[in-house]
C-alpha cells in the first residue's frame, strides 16, 4: 500500500520518472521530485495536483546536500528512487572523452552520492532504490561507457545492500525502454517497452520482496544467461552482436 508514503524520485521530470511519479501520485504518495530543470518538474507537481519540487544536479554533491537538508526539514522519507543517467551510444574509439568523462559523473558518481546522502534522509527500514541496467550485465557493442557505468551501479547496489542491513536497498535493471535516451540509438532494440511500462514493472517490483527488479524479462534472462557463460562462450555472442550492428 502506498498510501500516505512520502518519495523521492530522482531524475523525475522525464521518461520512466515521470511515469513513476504519475503512477505513485495515484496511489496517495506525497511525492518529492527532482532533476536539474524546475520547469519541467513544476509541470508535473502541476499535473499531480501538488508535490514538493527539488532541482539538483546529481553531479554536485553541493547541489544533492542542499536537496536533502530541505527534504529533512519535513521529516523522514520512506523510499528514494534514483533514476537519473546519462547515455550517449556510440562505439569506444568514437566517444569524446570529454563526454565519456560526463557520463561517468551522471551515472556513477551521482548515484554514489545518493548511496551516501539518501540513507540520511530514510526513515529506519526505508527503501532506496539505484538504476543499473542489462547493459551493465555483460559488455555490448556501443554500450561503450554507459555500459560501464552501470556495471558499477549494480556492483554498487549489490555492496550498499551487504552494508546496509538498516534499509531496504534494490536494484532496478531496465532494458530498452522508448525515451529520449534510447531514441538516440540507430540499431534494432529487442523487446523495447513504452515508459508506462517501465514505471509499472519498477512500482510492482518495489514493492516485492526482489533485490532487483529487471524487465522485460524475455531480453534480461537471455543476457543474464550470456553473462553466465564462460567467456570463451559469451564473447563469441557478443561479437556476432557487433558484427550485426557494424
Amino acid at each position: 500500500m502506498t498510501t500516505g508514503e512520502r518519495i523521492w524520485i530522482v531524475g523525475a521530470s522525464h521518461g520512466i520518472g515521470r511515469e513513476l511519479a504519475r503512477l505513485y501520485a495515484n496511489q496517495g504518495a506525497s511525492l518529492i521530485l527532482s532533476a536539474r530543470n524546475r520547469a519541467p518538474l513544476a509541470e508535473l507537481a502541476d499535473e499531480l495536483g501538488g508535490a514538493d519540487i527539488q532541482p539538483l544536479d546529481v553531479v554536485d554533491r553541493g547541489s544533492f546536500d542542499a536537496a536533502a537538508a530541505n527534504i529533512a526539514l519535513s521529516g523522514k522519507v520512506d523510499r528514494i528512487v534514483h533514476l537519473a543517467a546519462l547515455y550517449d551510444p556510440g562505439r569506444i574509439a568514437d566517444l569524446n572523452p570529454d563526454k565519456a568523462a560526463q557520463i561517468i559523473q551522471v551515472n556513477l558518481t551521482g548515484s554514489f552520492h545518493m548511496a551516501q546522502i539518501g540513507p540520511t534522509v530514510l526513515r529506519p527500514g526505508g527503501q532506496l532504490a539505484l538504476c543499473g541496467s542489462v547493459a551493465g550485465y555483460v559488455g555490448l557493442p556501443q554500450g561503450q561507457i554507459y555500459s560501464a557505468t552501470k556495471a558499477g551501479v549494480i556492483n554498487l547496489a549489490e555492496s550498499l545492500r551487504a552494508e546496509r542491513s538498516d534499509l531496504d536497498i534494490r536494484l532496478i535493471c531496465p532494458g530498452f525502454v522508448d525515451t529520449r535516451m534510447t531514441q538516440k540509438n540507430d540499431f534494432r532494440m529487442p523487446a523495447i517497452i513504452r515508459p508506462e511500462k517501465a514505471a509499472e514493472a519498477i512500482r510492482d517490483g518495489l514493492a516485492g520482496r526482489r533485490f532487483e527488479i529487471h524487465f522485460p524479462h524475455r531480453l534480461t534472462r537471455s543476457l543474464k544467461l550470456i553473462r553466465a557463460l564462460p567467456y570463451g562462450l559469451s564473447m563469441r555472442l557478443t561479437r556476432r552482436l557487433s558484427r550485426e550492428d557494424a
